[in-house]
């Protein structure tokens, strides 16, 4: 085998692997609440708001897989204790989707925000390349007006000072809507959370070209 012919072999490797490496599926979490899990759905796998951004990811035909790693009556606190575990797999962009449940057990504010701050540095520190999604949560005035408006805080804060990618609010168009809700007023149906998925999908799409 000439030298000139081994270096060209050599190159037409390293292409195709680099190739079959960047058609590799990366990886999107979703970690979350009943909210993520899709309590109360027929068919969650298929209805809740993340395996409807996986939908929108093969329209576009992007290399992207979705992973719902929501669980149902999870906190913040909860989430701090579980992220590790998740964390044993590959996470590319991972989407924090928490808080619903510490207001409405009216947890302080600051201690969900540390929480979540213990969240983002966890993912940080095994991912350092992974881009972090933060979904905002607000809890309605009947919760008083003073915690309503420090709760929502929270999330803006921590975006900001962590430089974070932003849903304002996950449930923007869906909360205290009864066309977009089960009966307990709380979980969607799911025509609501295909309006969360465009809610998410309008912030997350840049991050995945």
């Amino acid at each position: 085998m000439s030298a000139r012919f081994s270096r060209f072999l050599f190159l037409g490797l390293a292409l195709a692997t680099g190739w079959l490496r960047g058609a590799e599926p990366r990886t999107v979490v979703f970690f979350g609440d009943s909210l993520t899990a899709g309590y109360g759905l027929d068919d969650p796998t298929s209805e809740a708001y993340p395996a409807l951004i996986q939908e929108k990811i093969a329209a576009a035909h992007l290399p992207w897989r979705v992973v719902n790693a929501g669980l149902s009556g999870e906190t913040t606190a909860g989430g701090l204790r579980r992220v590790a575990w998740i964390l044993r797999q590959s996470a590319d962009v991972f989407v924090v989707a928490l808080g619903a449940n510490d207001g409405l057990r009216g947890i302080e504010p600051a201690v969900s925000r540390v929480n979540l701050d213990g969240i983002i540095d966890r993912v940080r520190a095994r991912y350092p390349a992974a881009k972090i999604v933060l979904a905002g949560m607000r809890m309605p005035p009947t919760m008083g007006e003073d915690y309503a408006r420090e709760f929502a805080t929270v999330y803006s804060e921590v975006a900001r000072e962590k430089n974070l990618t932003f849903v304002p609010f996950l449930l923007a168009g869906v909360g205290d809507d009864p066309v977009f809700n089960q009966p307990d007023g709380i979980h969607p149906t799911a025509r609501g959370h295909a309006v969360l998925a465009e809610t998410v999908w309008a912030v997350l799409r840049p991050l995945l070209r």
